[in-house]
């Protein structure tokens, strides 16, 4: 009522008071300019993957790798299927698209010993209700890299990131948008 007012009262007597209207809900800006190009950086690192989460945002869904040491290298694409490292068996994904996330560090360290175990392969995390996800599936650790499959509702563009911290830690984060 009290912006109608003014708005009234500047017309009236010409002040030509500006009253920027506020939104009960401001929509945000989610336009992106990622694309849906293969993103890779050889950097590798004496790093092992400590664990994998997932979060969700106003415009788009993450998936995290947390890592034991410094960032690592990685390469993420899309392919037409997710096949396990080594034996080269396919990975059953729900989606209309599948990236292929390959981490420069090995989920065991030096002695063989597991280092991230997931309790179920099919459903690394839980990522039911998410707008762009459909499933993460673990692909393998071999010759000192880690594979997971992610399924997607479709092929939508998608960024890498790194980030050091906490400590000596680091995580790797892909972010595929729910939108173009």
């Amino acid at each position: 009522m009290r912006r109608l007012f003014l708005l009234v009262i500047s017309l009236v007597t010409g002040v030509g008071l500006w009253i920027a209207p506020v939104p009960a809900a401001a929509a945000a800006n989610c336009a992106v300019n990622w694309g849906s190009q293969d993103k890779a950086s050889p950097t590798q690192a004496p790093a092992l993957l400590a664990g994998v989460r997932s979060g969700q945002h106003e415009c788009f869904d993450r998936l995290v790798f947390d890592v034991t040491g410094p960032v690592t290298g990685y390469h993420v694409g899309y392919a037409d299927r997710i096949v396990m490292d080594g034996s080269g068996a396919p990975v059953p994904l729900r989606g209309e698209a599948f990236l292929n996330v390959v981490i420069g560090a090995p989920a065991y360290d030096d002695a063989g010993n597991a280092t991230y175990q997931p309790a179920n392969r099919a459903e690394l995390v839980d990522v039911g209700g998410y707008r762009t996800f459909r499933q993460v599936a673990w692909a393998g650790s071999f010759e000192g890299q880690t594979t997971v499959g992610l399924g997607v509702r479709g092929r939508l563009p998608f960024e890498v990131h790194t980030l050091a911290g906490p400590g000596g830690q680091s995580r790797v984060l892909v972010d595929i948008a729910h939108s173009w």
